[in-house]
């Protein structure tokens, strides 16, 4: 004799709240839906005359902005065909550095018009054929209808022309000030074909009790803090850039010494220190006057490093030290010594 199983029509796999949507046309309606409601989110907030957003985010802090990079980022958006749309316009705001609010409505408007000719019929296929065809030869009008109307050797003047638009959708009534002082970066860092120009090479400081007024260009790099020891000011100094801490070595394991005399407390140390200093004076001997650490500097080796008037600055950030690196032409340095075999101090 068997038993019978009763059959559960409603198991509770999910949490409550969830949707089942069923078919391809449903799912694709849907997924339209979630970015239309993004994109409806910061089409008021396109263009210089844009409204502001008030935001609350999930730290609770609170954010009163017009810019589309900032809404996206601190919305908590859990859809995935919404999550596609702000890692596209994430993109457009690493790679160029805005109009990621175009993205986002562009996208929104194409997918709206997707949505009527789907419930013509077509398949969404065949759609996205179209949109490639429409890609292909929009970029070739584009090509036929731009025009430059920059003087070939690019000067700052026409250059902050043709920057004002941009910057005052941005900080209407500074656009004179800072258009001229982005050309006068952009020029300092122009390669010969401005096509390949690199928007990293131009960072921006902010400067604690500062104002707009006050800011100008720095040919080089500036960084928020002094250096460490007592040698401020360098002048065509050989530069030294280590990623590691300027410090005696910590082993992995922990040992006990047991200690009898004054004697041996003197000299507990001697061979540590007398090492360390052997490392700064190969350092000093072959030129370097700056030392750049990417970690902590320990005291003793700043003191070797005041005595033999070396300067010390200490870049945490390794994005700051690559920079660093590439603004002195000089190679990294894994551990602290003079010249090893294949590295450049410049």
């Amino acid at each position: 004799m068997s038993l019978k199983v009763p059959k559960a029509n409603n198991i509770q796999l999910f949490k409550e709240g969830y949707k089942h949507l069923s078919g391809l046309e449903d799912a694709v309606l849907r997924n339209i839906q979630a970015v239309s409601e993004l994109s409806d989110l910061v089409r008021t907030s396109f263009g210089p005359n844009g409204r502001n957003k008030l935001l609350i985010n999930h730290l609770g802090k609170l954010f009163v902005t017009s810019d589309a990079a900032t809404i996206i980022r601190e919305v908590e958006v859990v859809h995935p065909a919404a999550k596609l749309l702000v890692m596209a316009s994430q993109a457009q705001e690493i790679e160029m550095g805005d109009s990621t609010n175009t993205v986002i409505i562009l996208a929104g408007e194409l997918l709206k018009k997707a949505e009527h000719l789907l419930i013509m019929g077509l398949h969404p296929s065949e759609i996205t054929r179209g949109y490639e065809l429409a890609c292909k030869k929009g970029l070739e009008e584009l090509e036929k209808l731009s025009k430059s109307s920059l003087p070939t050797p690019l000067t700052q003047a026409s250059l902050a022309t043709a920057l004002k638009p941009s910057i005052a959708s941005k900080q209407y009534g500074y656009e004179d000030t800072l258009s001229s002082l982005v050309a006068e970066a952009a020029l300092a860092v122009m390669p010969p074909n401005p096509k390949n120009f690199n928007v990293d090479n131009v960072r921006v400081v902010k400067v604690m009790g500062g104002s707009l007024a006050g800011s100008r260009v720095v040919q080089g790099m500036v960084f928020g803090r002094e250096p460490e020891g007592m040698i401020k000011k360098v002048h065509k100094g050989k530069v030294a850039v280590f990623t590691c801490a300027l410090d005696i070595a910590q082993t992995e394991t922990k040992g006990t010494v047991l200690i009898h005399n004054k004697e041996e407390m003197l000299n507990f140390t001697t061979g540590e220190e007398k090492q360390l200093e052997n490392i700064f004076q190969e350092i000093a001997d072959s030129g370097v006057k700056v030392v750049i650490a990417g970690s902590t500097v320990g005291e003793l080796a700043l003191h070797y490093l005041n005595r033999m008037n070396i300067a010390v600055l200490k870049v945490l950030s390794k994005f700051d030290l690559r920079r660093l690196c590439r603004v002195v032409n000089a190679t990294p340095l894994a551990r602290v010594r003079a010249n090893p075999r294949g590295s450049r101090l410049r």
